[in-house]
């Protein structure tokens, strides 16, 4: 066969492929309601391997409704698509986490991508938490993760994206594949912050000072709604420990954190303790971590 030809398609009894034209879909919707003080997960909708568990309420019934999304693969292979779709109504508050760490595993040989969607609408006065733990891409994945945010009047909302790439402990360093982030936050239409950042082992900048730096972890964190927004700056920068390894700054109403370095303990303890620092500034609430990052 000419290396130029397709592949022979190859399909089980079951209807999966396993060429390049493989595709596993799997989906989630939720809608947060509120409603005589409390905020309720009204809407669940899903398809294949994405649920939720029962909506949890360690701050009282009238606090944030804590929501931990479940993905019982444990993470993403070759032609895997996955949809999420958070909808917060007007004066929700919701939390949503994840029980453990993502992982993007490494391509087949047909180098066929992954890709996953996450789509969060907050209408005017709701409040969302966009909390998962870490992502780890595996050497040799390739996929895109697309997040967007969409904030309508007075809407609020706090998140994080870690990343680690490859398994340095294990020695299995990210020397190959390309992974691509992209973020778009808007409010009422209008883009506050719109971000591509593609990451590639064989690219300049994936070593470069000026980019990467062959660093292994990094780290967004992100708040809208805020205030003030340069003193929830100037408490950051007297609350976390003094480090090049991480900055922010505030554009456009929106407050970046970035991390850059080795250790996602690291990332990780500089994300919750500045979520810790601004949630209060965000909706009055004092931190509540959710349970499932203890276990």
């Amino acid at each position: 066969m000419s290396a130029l030809e397709p592949p022979c398609t190859v399909v089980n009894a079951s209807g999966h492929r396993f060429d390049r034209l493989r595709r596993w879909e799997a989906s989630l919707r939720l809608g947060l309601v509120a409603g005589q003080g409390v905020t309720r997960l009204r809407d669940v909708e899903h398809r294949g391997p994405l649920r939720v568990q029962r909506p949890f309420y360690p701050e009282g019934r009238d606090g944030s409704c804590h929501v931990y999304l479940l993905h019982p693969p444990g993470g993403l292979v070759s032609g895997d698509a996955l949809a999420i779709d958070v909808g917060v109504q007007a004066a929700a508050h919701a939390l949503i986490t994840t029980p453990a760490a993502n992982k993007l595993y490494r391509a087949d040989r047909h180098g066929v991508a992954w890709e996953q969607h996450t789509r969060l609408t907050v209408e005017d006065q709701g409040v969302l938490e966009w909390l998962p733990q870490e992502t780890i891409a595996f050497d040799g994945s390739r996929g895109c993760q697309t997040t967007e945010i969409a904030l309508q009047g007075g809407a609020r909302c706090l998140g994080w994206e870690l990343l680690a790439l490859g398994r340095p402990a294990s020695q299995l360093p990210f020397v190959s594949g390309h992974l691509e982030q992209r973020f778009r936050l808007t409010r009422d239409g209008r883009p506050l912050w719109i971000e591509r950042q593609p990451l590639d082992p064989a690219h300049p900048r994936f070593a470069g000072r000026w980019g990467q730096g062959g660093q292994p972890v990094q780290a967004t964190l992100w708040a809208v709604g805020l205030d003030d927004g340069a003193g929830a700056i100037a408490q950051l920068r007297d609350a976390l420990p003094a480090s090049p390894r991480w900055a922010a700054t505030l554009r456009h109403q929106v407050l970046l954190l970035r991390y850059l370095g080795a250790s996602r303990s690291e990332a990780w303890q500089l994300c919750q303790q500045a979520w810790e620092v601004l949630r209060p500034r965000l909706n009055g609430c004092a931190p509540s971590p959710p349970r499932i990052w203890f276990t």
